[in-house]
């Protein structure tokens, strides 16, 4: 691999590699990626076909005649299953069979007949990109390895979107350089045999969303049980967030089923109407050979806290930074206590409920369901009438909507009720954001806008599938983090096996305002207690938040103060340096703020590493 500055350093669990074609001009290529302590496995020419870092039990590579099969990741197949299926193989596409069958999180890596094809998780928190590199297509799971081996300079347009706030489906899954192609993550990429052309190809597609919950309820426990089973079968110990959270508390009581030991750790919040320790405290009664751990709420780390102070070399801005210390600063002593894995129940808000948008489609196919939800949904959210009759009248295409969108950048926010019931969340660009950078997004919008197809037909699966990869975005850099300090993490929820057994769920059964994530509690029932299932909300942090904007306020004005955004012209430093002084600013406790923080924080970052950074917009 291009090496990354010596305080990046990589860490168990951080999986990451190239991938490539068995010819002599790749050959020449893998020198580039092949640093001191790197991991090399050839073709059977000799060649290398995989260069990286991984550690022994992390990857399963298999060959049979002319076919080779690489899992690296977390997935539980054994090295003669896996040799079964290459021998059957004929054909690439017979590889999307196996990559659905699997259980686990992981890189999916074939080669056949002088081609490879490459493929990450759909859900998006692991990924795949590709570049031509001295006449040869590499592929990869970082796309700034790529970029560092071609001499790539970051777009200041690519940064522009990302200022957005948010930054809407598909423009937040491209690369930061345009040379480097990112795959999506429904889809593969095979290189052909001449070692240059590639195509993507579908693998993935969501499963529709027709079963009933009652029929659904075993399936998503196997599912969420076997995803547990993956991190935890080999024993020894593991540690689970333990926030009282429904999310959590199943996979801390999933856990307890293995063979390993477990320590679960509760962070208490501040704000004294947080219940999350009462609910921890619940579970943790009913869980006798679990070690529990409960932190002190005043020494945890607040939002924002040590932004300066952070070097870890990422592959994209993330707004993962703004919870970086409070995410990590558990992990060194779960680790000092045992662990090799650190599990969360992170994911279970995207994929155990869903977007009230579904009713946009059931108002008309099931209108007398649909009014009396949407009637608990008005009263629980306050949904003023207008604005939900509105909102559901509105039959515009993805496309239209997205285009719309790119007119109104410094509108106000339109009201919750139209981000529920339609497409998404209309992008905005704040006050200290410039206009050429407006200019750029813009641009942006309207290029994808022009040929914008949903992730699917039905706006309540599209919000979904959008929720959980642009989440899994931040996961997946958090992943990074994690395994640099010493203890990876897992998200169990976020396995493509868990996230298709949700999803299959009817969503007039899966999102209700009168049932607090049914697919959840149905799941669980027999498993998880009763009584630790009737916990019917969960807590903010926002406490967290505006203490920690308050208390960073010094630290956010150095930040601005040798903005690197500034510099290329996409912010207004002199207005974030006047934020800064001003943290109780109406509207900053909204995390308006995350996106510009977050590509801030990135080219700092890349400042440190020593790689190439972007040039002023011209």
């Amino acid at each position: 691999m291009t090496p990354l500055h010596e305080s990046a350093g990589t860490g168990p669990g951080d999986a990451h590699f190239a991938v490539l074609t068995d010819r002599e001009e790749a050959a020449a290529v893998a020198r580039s990626f092949s640093p001191p302590g790197c991991r090399t496995v050839n073709h059977p020419s000799g060649r290398p076909w995989l260069v990286g870092h991984w550690k022994d039990d992390e990857a399963v590579v298999v060959r049979a005649r002319d076919t080779a099969l690489a899992v690296i990741g977390c997935c539980p197949v054994e090295a003669d299953e896996l040799r079964r299926r290459a021998e059957q193989l004929r054909d690439l596409s017979e590889v999307d069979a196996l990559a659905r069958s699997l259980p686990g999180s992981f890189h999916l890596v074939a080669a056949l007949d002088g081609r490879i094809r490459v493929q990450g998780t759909a859900s998006g928190l692991r990924l795949v990109f590709h570049t031509e590199i001295a006449g040869t297509r590499v592929a990869a799971t970082r796309a700034d390895i790529l970029a560092d081996a071609r001499g790539l300079d970051p777009d200041p347009a690519e940064l522009a979107v990302r200022l957005l706030w948010p930054a809407p489906y598909p423009l937040y899954e491209t690369s930061l350089w345009p040379a480097v192609t990112a795959v999506p993550p429904h889809e593969a990429v095979v290189v052909a045999a001449d070692g240059r052309t590639a195509r993507h190809t579908r693998w993935w597609t969501p499963p529709e969303p027709v079963v009933p919950l009652a029929a659904a309820a075993d399936g998503v426990r196997e599912a969420l049980q076997e995803a547990v089973d993956a991190r935890t079968r080999r024993g020894g110990t593991v540690s689970c967030d333990l926030s009282g959270g429904l999310d959590s508390t199943s996979v801390c009581f999933l856990a307890d089923r293995s063979p390993a030991r477990v320590v679960a750790g509760t962070w208490p919040g501040r704000d004294p109407a947080d219940t999350d320790l009462y609910w921890a405290e619940q579970a943790a009664r009913h869980l006798p050979d679990v070690e529990h751990v409960v932190w002190d709420a005043d020494a945890s780390p607040l939002v924002y806290d040590d932004l300066l102070a952070i070097d870890d070399v990422l592959d994209e801005p993330t707004i993962g930074v703004m919870d970086r210390s409070r995410a990590l600063h558990h992990l060194p002593e779960l680790a000092a206590r045992g662990s090799r894995v650190h599990l969360t129940g992170i994911g279970g808000d995207h994929v155990a409920w869903c977007s009230e948008a579904y009713y946009h489609r059931l108002l008309r196919t099931r209108p007398t369901h649909a009014l009396r939800q949407l009637r608990g949904f008005r009263a629980l959210w306050q949904w003023p009438l207008g604005g939900t009759v509105r909102a559901l009248a509105d039959t515009r295409p993805y496309g239209r909507w997205l285009a719309d969108a790119a007119d109104r950048l410094r509108e106000p926010a339109v009201p919750s009720v139209a981000t529920a019931l339609g497409w998404g969340m209309a992008p905005r660009v704040f006050d200290w954001v410039t206009t050429d950078a407006e200019r750029l997004a813009r641009r942006a919008i309207l290029d994808a806008a022009a040929t914008a197809v949903p992730l699917h037909p039905d706006r309540g699966m599209h919000a979904d599938l959008e929720q959980i990869r642009s989440t899994t975005r931040v996961i997946r850099q958090w992943d990074h983090m994690a395994a640099r300090a010493g203890l990876p993490l897992a998200s169990p929820f976020l396995d493509d096996r868990v996230v298709e057994a949700c999803l299959a769920v009817r969503p007039a059964e899966r999102v209700t305002p009168y049932r607090y994530k049914p697919v959840l509690t149905a799941a669980m029932s027999g498993v998880v207690p009763e009584a630790c299932l009737r916990r019917t909300n969960k807590a903010t942090a926002s406490m967290d938040a505006s203490n920690g904007l308050r208390e960073n306020r010094g630290d956010l004005l150095t930040l601005w103060e040798d903005s690197r955004l500034e510099r290329l012209g996409l912010v207004d430093g002199a207005e974030l340096r006047r934020l800064a002084r001003r943290p109780a600013s109406p509207g900053l406790s909204d995390a308006i703020l995350y996106s510009t923080i977050a590509a801030e924080v990135w080219l700092r970052g890349l400042a440190r590493s020593g790689s190439r950074t972007c040039t002023r917009i011209p």
